[in-house]
C-alpha cells in the first residue's frame, strides 16, 4: 500500500487541548494516556513493546515509516500502543529489509493513529502539562462535538492504579535454551523469568548467555519457580502502576526471602523497591526513548539507555540507606538519570538483588547497559559457589 489514508482524525487531551490532522491505520477511536518517545529510530520495536499497553504514543522524530516493518524486529506477538500519532507518515519504504508499510500493520493490528500533528508543538505540552487521558478520533468519530470528544477522553480510567500485568503477559510458560540462541555446551544456570509484559529480546539476551529460560505468567508464585530448578529469578518490564501490583511484590519478597539472586528491569526495579519497603510515584511525562543518560555510581560511566516508565522509585541517591523492610539489610541507588535524577537502579548490599530502570536488552538499541545480564550470571555462580561449600 503506497497512498495513505486521507480522513479527518482529530487527537483531544483532556485538558481540552485539541490537535488536528489526518488518519493513519483503522478508522474509529482510540482512547489512551498520551506520552512521547525520543527515540529516532525503533517505531517497529516501540509499537510491540507491551509497556505501552493503554498508551498513546507520540513519536518525536518527524519522519516515521520510512523503513517499513518486518516480521523479524517485534518485540512481541502483536503491538500494544493504544494509539500511535506521527507528524509525518512515509508514503513508501525504502530499505531492504521492509516487508510491509507501517500503516499496513497498523490496520492489521486496529491501531487508531493521526499524522499531520505538531508533534513538537505537542511533546512541548506534554512535558509542560505532563502525560494525561487522550483520545484519537478519525474519520465519523472526528465529527462530534469538541464537548463530546473531550467528555469521552475524561471518562476513561487513569493509568495510576491500574494493574495491566494481566492483559500482557504469556498465558503459559514456556522455556528459551541457550543452545537456540548461540550457546554450546550445558546451560550455566535455570532462570525462572516472570512476565510481567515482557520484550521478546529479553529471554534472547539471557540465553544467549548460557542460560536455561523458563518464562512464567504474571501469577506465578514461588513454588512455580521452585519446581523449574531456577537458581534466579527475573522480572521483566510491564505497564501499569507498580502500587496497584501487590501480589508481584509480594513473589518478589519471597524471592528474596529464600535467598534466590533477583534481577528486575523496569516494572521488575519498582517491584524490587516496593519489595523492600520503598515507595513509587508517577513521573509528570516520564523516560521513553533510546537516549537517556544514566550515570553508573560504581565506576562512575554515562550509560546512553533505552527506557519506557511512567513510574519511579523514591529512594535517596546519595549513600546506602537500611531498606524500609529491615530484614532486607543495607540497599544503595546504584545508578540515576543525568537529565532529573530520577532513581534508574537499586542494589542490595546484605542479599543477592539489584534491578535497573530501563532496558539493557535494548533491540534498537543502545547497547551500553547490555553487562548487566552479566552481572546477573555472576550473582548466580556466587550463590551456587556458597552453596556449594
Amino acid at each position: 500500500m503506497n497512498s495513505l489514508s486521507n480522513l479527518p482524525a482529530v487527537l483531544v487531551l483532556e485538558d481540552g487541548r485539541i490537535f488536528r490532522g489526518r488518519s493513519y491505520g483503522k478508522i474509529g477511536t482510540a482512547l489512551g494516556e498520551a506520552v512521547f518517545t525520543t527515540g529516532m529510530t525503533g517505531y517497529q520495536e516501540t509499537l510491540t513493546d507491551p509497556s505501552y499497553a493503554h498508551q498513546i504514543i507520540t513519536q518525536t522524530f518527524p519522519h516515521v515509516g520510512n523503513t517499513g516493518v518486518n516480521d523479524e524486529d517485534n518485540e512481541s506477538k502483536r503491538m500494544w500502543a493504544a494509539g500511535y500519532v506521527v507528524r509525518e507518515a512515509s508514503r513508501r519504504p525504502s530499505n531492504w529489509r521492509s516487508e510491509r508499510t507501517l500503516e499496513d500493520d497498523l490496520l492489521s493490528n486496529g491501531i487508531v493513529g493521526i499524522r499531520g500533528v505538531d508533534t513538537r508543538a505537542l511533546t512541548r505540552h506534554l512535558r509542560d502539562a505532563g502525560a494525561m487521558k487522550s483520545g484519537i478520533f478519525s474519520g465519523d468519530a472526528a465529527a462530534a462535538s469538541e464537548a463530546d470528544l473531550i467528555a469521552q477522553v475524561t471518562a476513561q480510567p487513569p493509568m495510576a492504579g491500574r494493574n495491566i500485568s494481566a492483559e500482557v503477559s504469556t498465558d503459559e510458560a514456556y522455556v528459551v535454551e541457550p543452545a537456540d540462541h548461540g550457546y554450546e555446551g550445558q546451560a550455566k544456570h535455570t532462570v525462572a523469568a516472570i512476565d510481567l509484559g515482557m520484550k521478546s529480546m529479553t529471554p534472547h539476551r539471557l540465553a544467549e548467555r548460557g542460560l536455561r529460560v523458563h518464562v512464567l505468567p504474571y501469577n506465578a508464585t514461588l513454588e512455580d519457580i521452585k519446581a523449574t530448578g531456577a537458581t534466579g529469578v527475573f522480572f521483566s518490564n510491564g505497564p501499569g502502576d507498580p502500587a496497584a501490583a501487590a501480589a508481584q511484590v509480594e513473589l518478589v519478597r519471597s524471592v528474596l526471602d529464600a535467598g534466590i539472586p533477583y534481577f528486575g528491569i523496569c516494572f521488575g526495579n519498582q517491584m524490587l523497591g516496593r519489595a523492600l519497603g520503598l515507595e513509587t510515584y508517577k513521573l509528570r511525562f516520564g523516560h521513553r526513548g533510546i537516549n537517556q543518560p544514566v550515570m553508573d555510581k560504581a565506576t562512575g560511566r554515562v550509560e546512553i539507555t533505552s527506557q519506557n516508565h511512567g513510574f519511579a522509585v523514591d529512594a535517596p541517591i546519595e549513600g546506602s540507606f537500611t531498606a524500609p523492610i529491615e530484614r532486607y539489610g543495607k540497599v544503595e541507588v546504584s545508578h540515576f538519570s543525568l537529565n532529573d535524577q530520577v532513581v534508574e537502579g537499586l542494589s542490595c548490599l546484605d542479599i543477592p538483588a539489584f534491578s535497573v530502570q530501563y532496558h539493557p536488552e535494548a533491540a534498537s538499541g543502545p547497547h551500553d547497559a547490555a553487562y548487566l545480564f552479566d552481572r546477573f550470571v555472576s550473582a548466580m555462580d556466587s550463590a551456587a559457589e556458597k552453596d556449594a561449600k
